[in-house]
């Protein structure tokens, strides 16, 4: 038998990962930032992700999951490999100091995206801030605090049209892309925007069109910059 941690449940507030599978639940403490991140889909290792390299039955507790139950549900006692998987596959229970703090975070974000992409069709100018909050107020914008920002805009706005004349000016870019790279950043690619006329080259590389807001851009070069070493290319098309 492995032995039983022992915390004192009303004095410390965990941030887990939990997962219910084959009839039983299996725990991980986190660390809740680089929880989010993992959810989102940010590259952190899972070693810095999780607090403790045990996995718990009720980390409340401190009452271990068994590691002959551990491997036949998932066919490994690894920890890190466990963690891992139930992070994927389960949810993460933030407390409500952190929620409440992630959500605060992602709305600001909200708040100052639309206002650096969007405008009044009419005018084209941009709304200010404080409109936009006071619009989202009024819809009752609930926040998702393990999607980005840029994943939640377009619902954001939907959302918003009925209370404020709103639009997001867009550009198309063409993105060359090597075959050491290409893969990589396809995702991060489709994050920004729709994806048009792409073509996969015998040689590996990618090409296509990335229709995306126009406030976006630098942001995505930016970050194929980054992501492929400065070898992506892109050009704007209109």
């Amino acid at each position: 038998m492995r032995p039983t941690k022992t915390f004192d449940a009303e004095r410390v507030h965990f941030n887990l990962a939990r997962l219910k599978k084959a009839g039983g639940n299996f725990e991980v403490v986190v660390d809740p930032d680089k929880a989010v991140a993992f959810k989102e889909g940010v590259a952190v290792d899972i070693d810095e992700v999780v607090k403790a390299q045990d996995v718990f039955f009720d980390a409340k507790k401190g009452e271990l999951a068994s590691e002959e139950r551990i491997k036949e549900v998932f066919g490994t006692t690894d920890p890190l490999a466990v963690a891992q998987f139930i992070l994927k596959e389960g949810e993460v229970q933030l407390t409500a100091e952190h929620r409440a703090k992630v959500r605060e975070h992602k709305y600001n974000q909200l708040v100052q995206l639309i206002s650096r992409n969007a405008c009044d069709p009419k005018t084209k100018l941009p709304h200010p801030e404080t409109r936009i909050r006071n619009a989202m107020e009024e819809a009752r914008i609930a926040i998702d605090e393990f999607k980005k920002p840029q994943d939640q805009i377009g619902d954001v706005l939907q959302k918003l049209r009925p209370l404020l004349p709103i639009s997001i000016e867009s550009t198309t870019v063409e993105v060359t892309l090597s075959a050491t790279n290409a893969a990589k950043a396809y995702g991060m690619l489709q994050s920004f925007g729709t994806l048009k006329n792409e073509a996969w080259l015998n040689d590996g590389s990618f090409k296509g069109n990335l229709e995306l807001p126009a406030g976006m851009v630098n942001d995505l070069i930016d970050k194929l910059n980054a992501s492929t070493q400065g070898s992506a290319q892109v050009e704007i098309l209109k």
